[in-house]
């Protein structure tokens, strides 16, 4: 059962990747259909990497076996473990919002074209994340079991996808893999760069101390349609556990009397062709030219919470660990630590 009706749309979405990308594989079409398709299981696969965004969020149905399975599944269509959510975007990103500890904040991009640092966010990015997904994982794998199982089990089921879906393209290609790499990895690339990039999109040039300049919401209700409401992304930092389909409603209450109107942008399109193209130039929301601090060095958080949660342990392997220490109305990142379990 689901926890919210709206959900209906994030099963039709996982479902129409999965019919379009067995589409791929089951006919062989011209070129330009072939073109066509690729680019909708790129989009596809970009949806249900918000999809996955929001179930670490706000889990999808009641049952938790049943939010198990699903993210195993949603793992599928994004190309990435979602519990891996957890430690990048819940744990570092929501915490500690455009500072040292948040591998994610925009000032690490330098280039002077501006739209250089939109495509290359997701690379400058990447390695700091991957090495804290990895010491996340070691950590959690005794300190927050559940969290381990439920990623393990999502890495051997996006394991097993890769594999039946190359070996099927091999065969069906004559040796060449030309489907998995138009119809899987492809789109799972475009996925992870664009949810990844959004978040340049959402916080450059924004004001993260002050309670509601901190992001960039964008309110056009086509672009909200296919992306859950994560258009309106103030509400989400200021109420993370809150189910999609409650932000549009909780960001005009909340967000708008103290939001300046700049951060509120009615186009996606519009707002990146003025920011990348023309004039290109990187401004912050008040319209003056972003200054950046000094380079900084990432701090460490994995390690740092993890010692404060020993503490809080007081030598005990059963409390909840430390990399998931916030409560759920901070940062749900979906598991109940000590049985392993779904919340």
């Amino acid at each position: 059962m689901l926890r919210y009706k709206a959900d209906r749309r994030t099963l039709a979405f996982c479902g129409t990747y999965f019919a379009l990308v067995a589409l791929g594989y089951g006919t062989s079409l011209p070129w330009p259909a072939t073109a066509t398709l690729t680019a909708s299981i790129a989009l596809l696969s970009f949806f249900c990497a918000v999809i996955s965004h929001n179930v670490v969020h706000a889990p999808v149905f009641v049952n938790r076996r049943a939010n198990r399975v699903f993210q195993g599944l949603v793992s599928l269509t994004y190309g990435h473990p979602v519990s891996m959510f957890v430690p990048g975007h819940n744990l570092s990103h929501h915490r500690y919002l455009q500072g040292p500890r948040d591998r994610m904040r925009t000032d690490k991009m330098r280039f002077r074209w501006n739209l250089l640092n939109q495509l290359f966010f997701n690379f400058a990015i990447g390695p700091a994340i991957f090495r804290d997904n990895a010491a996340y994982a070691r950590l959690a794998r005794h300190r927050s079991p559940g969290w381990y199982r439920q990623f393990q089990l999502e890495l051997g089921a996006y394991v097993a996808f890769l594999l039946l879906t190359l070996a099927l393209s091999v065969w069906l290609d004559g040796g060449m893999p030309w489907r998995f790499l138009l119809f899987v990895f492809l789109p799972h690339q475009y996925a992870v760069w664009g949810i990844a990039g959004i978040n340049f999109v959402q916080h450059d040039g924004t004001d993260p101390d002050h309670p509601t300049n901190h992001s960039r919401n964008f309110t056009s209700p086509i672009l909200n349609w296919f992306t859950f409401n994560n258009g309106y992304h103030g509400i989400h930092h200021m109420r993370p556990a809150l189910h999609w389909s409650l932000t549009p409603e909780a960001h005009a209450r909340d967000v708008v009397p103290t939001l300046d109107p700049r951060l509120d942008q009615p186009s996606l399109l519009a707002y990146c062709f003025k920011a990348y193209v023309w004039p290109g130039r990187r401004l912050r929301y008040d319209g003056t030219p972003v200054v950046l601090p000094a380079p900084r060095a990432d701090e460490d958080w994995v390690l740092r919470d993890e010692a404060r949660g020993a503490s809080q342990d007081k030598g005990s392997n059963t409390s909840r660990p430390t990399p998931q220490d916030g409560d759920d109305h901070e940062h749900h990142d979906g598991y109940d630590d000590q049985h392993g379990a779904m919340a």
